[in-house]
């Protein structure tokens, strides 16, 4: 078994990159289409770790979280497009919230129900669920950390986030044919979809420049002070046993810190590879919490796919009760709901299928999650949390 630091350090880098390299190139990629990238880049430091390959209770993980993650979140906040974001309008922005309100009530509702069967403890993995599904990976494994998420109760719920999404998003996919008679039904005002494509006409992606070393330090450094600054601040704040952490002040800080930096000239970083480094960090911080698990854990992952479906499925009325009330066409309310449980990398293509030239809708809607995320996850945990007695 493998002990030394540095030596972690070098394997969970290579497992890192390794995956990444492979999900990338032609001839692999289509094996990662139903279990991503990210999936694997937590699951195998965990079979390292269970088989006793590597330490699972060495503390360079811990310190890893700790120091990286603050760094990861400073750098994928720090670049939103608040503006373009607020151009959506009020009906698109609207539908996204009602989405993921049904998705903490689902929550909420689903825990209760099965919280004799998975134990009360589960109330944080909820959580970190809700946090991905209202958000992304990076807010759920910021809320993981901030909630202090058991590892027996996180690794199930990651295998909760691999499963239902895809086939959630399969499901909204075949239902496109629906959208022209739901419409009719409900007698959807079309000319949302008008007044959404002139909003977004102005909307275009960043350029992106090759990284360099330049970029890479100065951004490093620069997110290095952001994440440092957060966990100083954070001791100056009160800490509620039991509701907030420490370090859940240092998550909601470094978040903070990156949103208002966005709204400066900090956001044009974002050309420079801000992205590509901060969801790098991110993965490396994705590798040590893996390794902190064990394949013993998986136990009750069947039972909580159903309840991740019965999730999605109470957020799915919810928004289709919202859409019937507010004549929003079938396209918002999938739109809304791909962007809160399926994310960036699916919600623009859901979109542009349901609307040619929407893409950017579903991107910015995702986008618009990764911001409030983080902190939905939270309350959706407060509100699981009391009704654990």
């Amino acid at each position: 078994m493998i002990h030394n630091p540095i030596a972690l350090i070098v394997i969970l880098l290579f497992i890192e990159v390794f995956i990444l390299y492979i999900s990338k190139h032609k001839n692999f990629s289509k094996y990662f289409d139903i279990l991503p990238s990210v999936f694997w880049i937590y699951f195998i430091p965990m079979l390292a770790s269970s088989f006793g390959l590597i330490d699972s209770q060495s503390p360079i993980y811990s310190k890893i979280t700790t120091y990286l993650l603050p760094m990861a979140l400073f750098l994928l906040l720090m670049t939103v497009d608040l503006k373009a974001i607020l151009r959506l309008g009020p009906t698109a922005l609207i539908m996204f919230f009602i989405g993921a309100a049904g998705i903490m009530l689902g929550m909420v509702v689903v825990f209760v129900l099965f919280k004799g069967i998975i134990g009360s403890q589960f109330w944080s993995g909820f959580a970190a669920l809700s946090a991905s599904w209202t958000g992304g990976s990076a807010n759920m494994i910021a809320v993981k950390e901030a909630l202090a998420v058991p590892d027996a109760v996180f690794l199930p719920m990651v295998i909760v986030d691999t499963v239902v999404p895809y086939v959630w998003m399969a499901m909204m996919v075949a239902c496109v044919a629906l959208a022209p008679r739901f419409d009719q039904w409900i007698k959807a005002d079309r000319t949302i979809l008008d007044d959404l494509q002139q909003r977004i006409s102005n909307v275009s992606a960043a350029k992106l420049r090759p990284l360099s070393f330049k970029s890479v330090a100065g951004l490093s450094l620069l997110a290095l002070v952001g994440g440092c600054l957060s966990i100083y601040l954070s001791h100056f704040l009160p800490e509620i046993k039991g509701i907030i952490s420490t370090y859940a002040w240092t998550i909601i800080i470094v978040s903070c810190l990156g949103i208002v930096l966005s709204m400066t000239k900090a956001r044009k970083f974002e050309a420079y590879g801000t992205n590509k480094i901060g969801y790098f960090i991110l993965y490396f911080v994705l590798t040590s919490i893996g390794a902190k698990a064990s394949i013993h854990h998986l136990g009750t992952a069947v039972t909580l796919i159903v309840a991740g479906f019965l999730v999605v499925f109470i957020h799915a009325i919810i928004l289709l009760i919202a859409a019937k009330m507010m004549r929003a066409p079938l396209f918002l309310a999938v739109v809304a709901s791909q962007a809160n449980v399926g994310g960036v990398a699916s919600a623009p293509l859901v979109a542009e299928i349901y609307q040619k030239g929407f893409a950017s809708v579903g991107l910015l809607l995702a986008i618009l999650g990764n911001i409030v995320g983080t902190y939905l996850g939270i309350i959706t945990g407060q509100m699981c949390h009391y009704f654990v007695h």
